[in-house]
């Protein structure tokens, strides 16, 4: 029987978190971008109830961001 999926979720991703998604999909013979996306979200939320609730926001991230929550660039480096 498959689950039915009535919502659709858009998301932006950066250059870097797709790859990492198709890096993913990829290394575990998942047909789709959704299909792995769908999985890593339900890993996350596995791994974050068996946390017990001790992660910060700013642990959600998946890739290191600098203070203002953006990853480098041109900006960043001149202090805009």
């Amino acid at each position: 029987m498959s689950e039915m999926r009535g919502e659709r979720l858009q998301v932006m991703l950066s250059p870097e978190e797709l790859t990492a998604i198709d890096d993913f999909r990829f290394r575990h013979r998942m047909p789709t971008r959704a299909a792995a996306v769908r999985e890593l979200l339900k890993l996350g939320l596995t791994a974050l109830a068996s946390d017990g609730g001790r992660m910060k926001s700013s642990d959600y991230g998946v890739f290191r961001r600098g203070p203002d929550g953006h990853t480098g660039g041109p900006d960043q480096d001149r202090g805009a």
